[in-house]
């Protein structure tokens, strides 16, 4: 499993909005999201209480995120992101995680 807190480009000073992508177990099933705190909301996602269709197709595995400092630019840049064609957010994820491990907090 991958540290949020080892990966090279977090500097918890500047962080303040998270794009994310969730995945399930099996890795069929993808959910772009964003917050301004990641870990209280995939732990919501984890417990049930996060968005109805992560509840429902059991997403709840953090597989990938991008750090802004602007609130405009992350809610853009997941506005694009939900807009893509699932195989593009593949390849987006294998970029940084190959393994498509789920990244702990």
């Amino acid at each position: 499993m991958l540290n949020l807190f080892q990966h090279p480009f977090v500097s918890f000073l500047l962080v303040r909005y998270f794009v994310y992508i969730l995945s399930n177990l099996n890795r069929t099933v993808l959910y772009v999201g964003y917050t301004k705190d990641i870990k209280k909301r995939v732990e919501l996602h984890r417990n049930g209480k996060g968005a109805f269709f992560t509840k429902k197709y059991n997403v709840t595995d953090l597989v990938y995120f991008e750090v802004f400092s602007e609130s405009n630019v992350a809610r853009r840049r997941e506005k694009q992101l939900k807009n893509w064609h699932k195989d593009w957010k593949w390849n987006l994820i294998r970029e940084k995680n190959p393994d498509f491990k789920s990244i702990e907090l």
